[in-house]
C-alpha cells in the first residue's frame, strides 16, 4: 500500500504581508479597564501594523503610544467597566479608537506635558478628550517605512 504524499502547507514569504489585510477592514476589542487586559490592545495593534507592512520601529512606536493613550484612558490602576478599541484599516495606515465605559464618574482626562511630547514624537495624530459618553481617544500612524527604503 502507498501512503500518498502530505501536502506542503508550509507559509509562503508573503504570508504575513500587506495584502492579507484588505484596505478598509475593521477590527474591534472590547477588553475590562484593568492594566492586565490592556496588553491585548498593543497587541492587536502591533498584530495588524505588522501585516501592514510596518517597519519594527514603526510597530514599536505604536505599541508605546497605545499605552500612553490607555493609561491616559484608565490611569495607573484601571477603573470599573471596559475599554472598546476600534482599530481602522487605510491605505498605509492604521487608526485606533479607544472609548472608555465606566461604571464611575471620572473627573475630566487630559494627557500630561510630557505624555503628548511622547505621542508627537511616536504617532502622526493623536488625542484624547472626556465625551459626554465617557473618555475617548484617537491615534493615527502611517507607515513611512516605503519612503525610508526608497532614500536607501
Amino acid at each position: 500500500m502507498t501512503v500518498p504524499p502530505v501536502p506542503d502547507r508550509t507559509p509562503g514569504p508573503d504570508c504575513y504581508g500587506a495584502q492579507v489585510v484588505a484596505p478598509t477592514d475593521e477590527v474591534r476589542l472590547v477588553v475590562p479597564a484593568r492594566p492586565e487586559f490592556l496588553r491585548l490592545a498593543r497587541v492587536t495593534a502591533a498584530g495588524l501594523a505588522g501585516r501592514l507592512g510596518f517597519s519594527y520601529d514603526e510597530v514599536e512606536d505604536l505599541r508605546l503610544a497605545i499605552d500612553e493613550l490607555c493609561f491616559g484612558l484608565t490611569g495607573p490602576t484601571g477603573r470599573h467597566g471596559t475599554v472598546e478599541l476600534v482599530y481602522l484599516i487605510e491605505e498605509g495606515a492604521l487608526i485606533v479608537e479607544g472609548n472608555g465605559h465606566f461604571l464611575e464618574d471620572i473627573a475630566p482626562i487630559m494627557l500630561t506635558d510630557l505624555s503628548r511630547i511622547i505621542l508627537g514624537a511616536l504617532v502622526d495624530e493623536h488625542d484624547l478628550s472626556s465625551e459626554p459618553n465617557g473618555p475617548h481617544f484617537r491615534l493615527v500612524k502611517r507607515r513611512h517605512s516605503d519612503s525610508a527604503r526608497a532614500g536607501d
